[in-house]
């Protein structure tokens, strides 16, 4: 592994050392980047350096972390080609440990922390992060403390009591579980790992990047279409084709990178369609998809201006939408997708009818996790589709400095 070089804020520019750990930038509050001496790995470190290496994502150790992995055999997921179009790939996240994307993040987050030396990380989660913080700092022999609202899904609440976590259900938005990290954090000795509020969960989400370059023979997509909540995932994969260019592993092509979000909660989808730098509160949130929630990225600006670069959209779908793609998938392709990654489906539906993609352009659309994981949402999506439909579960919120 090569040690980090420093750690840049996406803001003002800043170099920070990374010896200890770090937050955000201090100056102006932007999200930190990791970043390695590229460009002498380059010299080494090479596409053919991969072979005959575990499947997971510590395959490309060299661009993560130099600590000694708390894995569980996250990444390196299936990229499995449409039954129904044509040139279109599904990565199906869901197979990673704990059910969703949110292990290969979590799995760099720990990894760092316990070499630092912390004991106690914290994260507001509603559902699959936490889930995930759970296994790994089990794993890692860390404790965690996650706060969830308490009509989040079944499975992500029990899966945290089981791993051993220090769960506390809040009566409230996903928002009001972020303030209580953070009203508690110094006093009790916790460290935050909320989306982008530390540098290496995005890390941990760039390995889809290089490995959706891999399995296609070190070629970039056409495009890909990313469910966004947070957008770490989108955020992480646009970093990676930028350090496997600076490596030699591809050429300066991008994918036209899409953001799909739920109708009911589209911050980005409003701000991109107003050609703002950055979205605006999205007042009432609510859909089915826990995981679209979040009436405003942390990473808004970051997400915004990497769809401009690549020529890309940000598209909103319906929660209608979203439950025909989900069963339409399982009964076509055989996968059992989360709501959240069944919305890359319904609005890979609206592009290729409008034009934005040909049916001769390689796309990549992710399921983002399984669907096992929201058995409770989909019955009761069922049992409301034969009666007035119930108040929606109003888990997420802004995950914002406090």
């Amino acid at each position: 592994m090569a040690p980090i070089a420093y750690l840049e804020c996406t803001k003002c520019g800043d170099h920070i050392d990374a010896s200890h750990p770090q937050t955000v930038c201090p100056k102006d509050g932007g999200v930190l980047y990791v970043r390695y001496d590229l460009a002498t790995l380059k010299k080494n470190f090479k596409s053919s350096s991969l072979g005959g290496r575990a499947a997971t994502m510590w395959r490309y150790a060299e661009v993560l972390p130099d600590a000694e992995p708390v894995s569980l055999g996250e990444g390196f997921t299936p990229m499995l080609p449409s039954r129904e179009f044509p040139n279109v790939y599904i990565k199906d996240e869901g197979l990673n440990p704990t059910g969703s994307f949110k292990a290969r993040g979590l799995s760099a987050a720990v990894t760092i922390a316990k070499k630092y030396g912390l004991k106690k990380l914290a994260i507001p989660s509603a559902g699959n992060a936490g889930s995930a913080l759970a296994a790994y700092a089990a794993a890692a022999g860390l404790e965690s403390y996650i706060f969830m609202p308490k009509d989040v899904p079944l499975a992500n609440r029990v899966e945290c009591e089981i791993y051993g976590s220090n769960v506390t259900l809040v009566d409230g938005l996903i928002s009001d579980c972020a303030r209580m990290v953070s009203e508690g954090k110094e006093k009790q000795g916790w460290f935050d790992v909320s989306t982008l509020k530390e540098p290496f969960r995005v890390e941990g989400k760039k390995t889809m990047g290089y490995e959706a370059a891999e399995q296609l023979g070190w070629r970039v997509p056409d495009g890909i279409i990313y469910p966004t909540g947070g957008g770490v995932g989108l955020i992480g994969m646009w970093k990676a084709f930028d350090e496997m260019e600076e490596l030699g592993w591809i050429k300066s092509d991008r994918p036209r990178m899409v953001s799909v979000q739920s109708s009911g909660c589209a911050p980005i989808v409003e701000a991109w369609d107003e050609g703002k730098p950055s979205a605006e509160f999205w007042p009432n949130a609510s859909t089915l998809a826990a995981g679209l929630r979040v009436p405003k990225p942390y990473g808004d600006y970051l997400i915004l201006d990497i769809l401009k670069k690549s020529g890309g959209a940000a598209v909103a779908v319906s929660d209608d939408e979203i439950m025909d793609a989900l069963r339409h998938w399982a009964r076509v392709e055989g996968i059992f997708a989360a709501p959240e990654g069944a919305a890359a489906l319904a609005a890979y539906r609206k592009l290729r009818n409008k034009g934005f993609f040909a049916p001769e352009d390689t796309v990549i659309l992710f399921n983002t996790g399984s669907g096992l994981k929201y058995l409770d949402v989909m019955e009761g999506q069922k049992q409301a589709s034969r009666m007035a439909a119930p108040a929606s579960r109003q888990i997420g919120g802004i995950i914002g400095p406090f």
